[in-house]
């Protein structure tokens, strides 16, 4: 049976256009593809975007809309708990001291600790000087997305919904990013065997997965039952991809094979572009679709 391709985008795709977002997806991968003198093995139709950046925006964004969005600014929100696990994380894995952030907060905010917004932006800041480059509001969206997919039960479903409507009974190579590699894993792992999807392969580019706060917000961590092979891909430079899903970060049986050196040429060394236009990665994609 002929395979399809199903891509999952991550965050900030609200306001665009989903025809054009398909096709830039192909674009760049057909860039990757190019470098090994391969082409897309399938029709553009075979190419599947579900697409949820738009509803994942208006939900978040509307708490009239979706009454259980957390509410903002408490010292003890449960989300700004969880943002600031993920930046400590992010902080220590980058080598930046307590003191270089102290150096970016007045006394008073330092009195109060870390669950309020001034500590955030300090943390921020200190990240952006050591890894220029948008870095550091780009692990600061993604966290907020991740943290109201994983916890808020309707903006998880209108988005599962969304995005299974590209998985049927054919057999189908799956390409997440960044968020999507969190709805994808999420989705698969959950309703995969039971919905008698075949995923061959399953990409994981740019993934938080293995950040300790996601991973542990993602028990039972499992590999999906209808997944034959994972592929995940990073650059290390990607703040938001902290660490490769090995055993240590993400630990699965069998362990999900890596590549740590792709050199993302986006600005934040976190874009799609950078990922799909990967010769490895790529290749890969190629492979899967024509086994």
């Amino acid at each position: 049976m002929s395979k399809q391709l199903v891509f999952v985008h991550g965050r900030a795709q609200e306001l665009k256009d989903s025809v054009k977002l398909k096709a830039d997806w192909i674009t760049a991968l057909g860039k990757g593809l190019a470098k090994s003198g391969l082409t897309l093995p399938i029709a553009e139709t075979s190419v599947r975007f579900p697409y949820y950046g738009q509803t994942l925006y208006d939900l978040v964004n509307n708490a009239g809309v979706v009454a259980e969005v957390v509410v903002r600014g408490a010292a003890t929100d449960p989300e700004a708990a969880f943002q600031a696990a993920v930046l400590k994380e992010v902080q220590k894995e980058l080598g930046i001291s307590d003191a270089e952030v102290d150096q970016l907060l007045a006394a008073d905010v330092k009195q109060r600790g870390v669950l309020n917004w001034e500590w955030t932006q300090a943390v921020l800041r200190a990240i952006d000087r050591k890894v220029p480059g948008g870095s550091a509001a780009s692990i600061a969206l993604a966290t907020r997305d991740v943290y109201q997919y994983l916890k808020n039960p309707v903006i998880r479903k209108t988005i599962d919904d969304g995005v299974k409507q590209a998985l049927n009974q054919q057999p189908s190579v799956v390409v997440s990013h960044s968020l999507g590699t969190v709805v994808a894993f999420n989705l698969l792992k959950r309703e995969g065997e039971a919905a008698g999807w075949e995923v061959p392969l399953f990409i994981t580019l740019g993934s938080p997965l293995g950040v300790t706060a996601i991973a542990a917000a993602m028990s039972p961590v499992e590999h999906p039952y209808c997944v034959g092979k994972w592929f995940n891909a990073m650059d290390d430079r990607d703040v938001v991809a902290l660490y490769p899903l090995t055993r240590k970060h993400f630990n699965i049986d069998p362990e999900i094979e890596n590549k740590t050196d792709v050199r993302n040429s986006t600005q934040n060394r976190h874009g799609i572009d950078g990922y799909l236009d990967d010769a490895v990665v790529a290749a890969r994609i190629h492979a899967a679709l024509i086994a």
